[in-house]
């Protein structure tokens, strides 16, 4: 059972996410989208900068980014929670 989602930023999430190699490939507005090269290719996510990100954005987020990276999502909720 997964554990509650955090309430964070898209600051944090980019931050997170740039720690774990994703790099910011363009901004358009409010939104950065990333890119990763993984073994089963080049992930590319979108991260909302807001101040506040929706809890099924970030739900969809690390559900894809523990897919990719082959991360468990409780351990990516954890690892947000502490930064």
């Amino acid at each position: 059972m997964s554990k509650k989602l955090p309430v964070i930023s898209g600051k944090i999430l980019l931050k997170f996410l740039q720690s774990l190699g994703y790099g910011i490939v363009r901004r358009r507005g409010s939104h950065v989208r990333l890119e990763k090269k993984t073994d089963g290719g080049t992930h590319k996510i979108t991260v909302p900068n807001h101040d506040q990100i929706a809890k099924g954005t970030l739900n969809d987020i690390l559900n894809k980014v523990s897919v990719w990276n082959q991360i468990s999502k409780d351990d990516l909720i954890e690892t947000l929670r502490k930064l």
